[in-house]
């Protein structure tokens, strides 16, 4: 696995090195002045780099391939290829560039179709959520899926929807009771001190890029902006969705970063030895650990009898044979546990 991994990020190393070697070779003064005075080849093969060369870098380093995705990463190498290689050079070879335009505004089409059918269900959508007594995390996720067609733009729609309804709708909201897993952790503490972190660095840094490039500048404004609000509504959505539990299931959510459903006939084993709770967490084990500015242990790992599937941001799916918690009152959520297992047995 580490051997995998070192190779994955060689894949990374070379694609940031055919990246950075074309930007130099165009923008600045040594790369200039090596250009021929003739300068067709050497753009030819930049654009042999942007469309084959850096798409199969970024698909072995990835681990995936397909021909959507290679058709994508053709098309985005074309638009960098505009913006990096200037026009004089690029002139006799700019439809190319535009073809890249073409694909990403089919995209943005289809984009905007589905944004358009997921406005149209979302008033069953909210009625579904409003019917329902399950946690918004879960609940609103779950009507999505129900009513709106499965694409990963509708699932990045859905944290977004997520993402302004805890950073904007829900401050008159109170904190349902229940079980907890940030309080007794600096989980809230943390996410302030990113906070000031990305206002210090939006007001140092996006003044000096606004001189350098005004787009850029607007762009790194939107994106702090954004993750600004993404934040705040993490620890909305951490405060105001406790643990839930039913007769036969358990809803876990650390914020909007990931949450499970964990049915209780699935728990194979409730592991409490000190020695796994404080060793290092296997690749299998998924843990809901709230961060803190010390170690944070789990005090409990449920062993599943089959893998349970975590969503996290963006709707990506991911399971494991293993679920490491850190409780605020640990000893209710052992005798929860024990108790919803003794039940479904």
């Amino acid at each position: 696995m580490i051997a995998l991994k070192k190779k994955q990020n060689l894949w990374l190393a070379f694609l940031l090195v055919v990246l950075a070697s074309n930007y130099m070779l165009y923008n600045t003064g040594p790369g200039l002045s090596i250009l021929p005075f003739e300068t067709n080849g050497v753009v030819i093969g930049s654009l042999i780099d942007f469309l084959l060369v850096m798409p199969v870098l970024f698909m072995l380093y990835k681990g995936k391939f397909s021909v959507k995705q290679a058709v994508l990463l053709a098309a985005t190498g074309c638009i960098a290829a505009r913006f990096i290689i200037p026009i004089e050079y690029l002139q006799p070879f700019v439809a190319v560039t535009w073809v890249g335009f073409a694909i990403e505004g089919s995209i943005i089409l289809l984009e905007i179709l589905l944004v358009s059918t997921l406005v149209r269900y979302m008033p069953r959508i909210l009625a579904d959520v409003r019917s329902n007594t399950l946690p918004d995390m879960f609940t609103f996720p779950q009507a999505v899926d129900k009513h709106a067609p499965k694409h990963l733009i509708v699932q990045m729609l859905c944290t977004d929807f997520l993402v302004l309804y805890y950073g904007f709708a829900s401050w008159k909201r109170k904190e349902r009771p229940g079980l907890t897993l940030h309080k007794n952790s600096s989980y809230i503490a943390f996410q302030i001190m990113i906070i000031h972190g990305i206002a210090i660095e939006t007001i140092g840094i996006h003044w000096w890029l606004h001189e350098k490039s005004m787009v850029l500048s607007i762009l790194l404004l939107i994106f702090n902006v954004y993750s600004v609000i993404f934040f705040i509504a993490d620890m909305q959505a951490i405060r105001l969705n406790p643990v839930y539990v039913t007769s036969d299931k358990l809803y876990l959510s650390l914020g909007l970063m990931k949450r499970a459903e964990i049915r209780f006939e699935q728990i194979e084993e409730l592991i409490e030895d000190k020695d796994q709770l404080e060793g290092k967490l296997s690749k299998d084990t998924i843990d809901f650990v709230a961060r803190d500015f010390g170690e944070a242990y789990p005090q409990f790992i449920l062993k599943m009898k089959e893998p349970v599937e975590v969503t996290f941001m963006l709707g990506l799916k991911k399971r494991y044979n293993k679920v490491a918690i850190k409780a605020d009152q640990a000893q209710e959520f052992r005798n929860m546990l024990l108790q919803g297992m003794e039940d479904t047995r």
